[in-house]
């Protein structure tokens, strides 16, 4: 309970004199207002008042809010968490009636999948409510999953080039910019393979970037990019955070294709920094991730796969970059 004293109540009430300050004390005693805090002694005036008092919470009478939990809500709406807890449903209430409306009144428009944003204005009015703003938690109060509004999550789109639409085809996704742009010069120039490997389409992995850019690949890329026959391919840097990028990609997608490390160019890398000296790659940055799981190396010789974890075990990496146009015309 709140503490107050004699200064504050005259102060809220606005009064003058101590004829009625006593009043108005004895009043609220009287309503259930207030009660003396007995410690705080008396102020030495006559008629005598205690210094300080309690502050009594009144309690609320929420019949209203309690049947509208329990009888306006549509079923999909789990009422119990705001039932136990009214004064989160008082600050939540203008977004959960949106809600209720739009399952009582357009719950057939569920049936179309939409965008995060798209659905959330729509129920809302606010394009970020669920991504950024408080949605996600009404709707877990509300014991409503994210599926169950039928939308995607939607991520940057995925950038590449198309050298020929025409399948099955090899496509490679490339982890950096420089090396993208440089194996793109190489195809437009007349060439139609890549470290031994003909290769229809370059893709722009971003670094951790294709993690959320690939998830949508069933839906937004182009039809040929998604025939079953199709071999997809990885070629990032050789260093733990590459690897990893790699196995992530591989699990995430292992139910509905194999998606392989562009081995050729791998070793390529390894046999060019073995050329210029191992002792003269550059150092790897500090703090990534170790926990490789194996599946990478699943795809070298037993040399190649000790060669490669002798540099990163002396804190070395190889980047893409090692490889330049002039490369990509060697391999297997």
């Amino acid at each position: 309970m709140k503490r107050i004293g004699l200064q504050e109540i005259e102060k809220e009430y606005k009064i003058q004199q101590y004829n009625d300050l006593y009043e108005k004390v004895l009043e609220l005693i009287d309503n259930e207002r207030i009660k003396p805090v007995k410690a705080s002694g008396r102020n030495g005036k006559r008629p005598a008042l205690y210094k300080e008092y309690w502050v009594i919470e009144q309690e609320e009478d929420n019949t209203v809010y309690v049947e509208e939990l329990s009888y306006q809500l549509v079923p999909l709406i789990s009422s119990q968490y705001y039932l136990d807890h009214i004064r989160q449903y008082k600050e939540d209430r203008e977004w959960i009636l949106l809600l209720n409306q739009y399952l009582r009144n357009n719950r057939a428009a569920l049936q179309i999948m939409k965008s995060m944003n798209e659905r959330s204005f729509e129920i809302w009015h606010r394009e970020k409510f669920l991504k950024e703003e408080q949605g996600k938690k009404i709707l877990k109060r509300c014991g409503i999953s994210l599926e169950q509004l039928n939308l995607y999550e939607t991520t940057e789109p995925l950038a590449y080039y198309v050298h020929t639409k025409s399948t099955p085809q090899n496509m490679l996704i490339v982890e950096n910019k420089d090396t993208f742009y440089s194996m793109r010069r190489h195809l437009l120039s007349g060439e139609d393979s890549i470290c031994g490997y003909h290769i229809g389409t370059i893709i722009y992995g971003a670094g951790k970037g294709i993690l959320r850019s690939f998830q949508d690949f069933s839906l937004c890329a182009e039809p040929y990019m998604r025939e079953t026959e199709n071999v997809i391919y990885y070629f990032g840097d050789l260093d733990y955070e590459g690897i990893i990028i790699y196995e992530s990609l591989a699990e995430m997608f292992r139910e509905e294709c194999e998606i392989h490390p562009f081995t050729s160019g791998y070793i390529e890398m390894l046999y060019k920094a073995q050329k210029i000296g191992m002792e003269q790659l550059p150092p790897m940055k500090k703090g990534q991730n170790q926990n490789v799981h194996g599946a990478f190396w699943n795809y070298f010789s037993k040399w190649d796969i000790e060669t490669m974890q002798a540099i990163l075990r002396n804190g070395r990496y190889i980047p893409q970059e090692i490889l330049t146009i002039e490369d990509f015309q060697k391999g297997m």
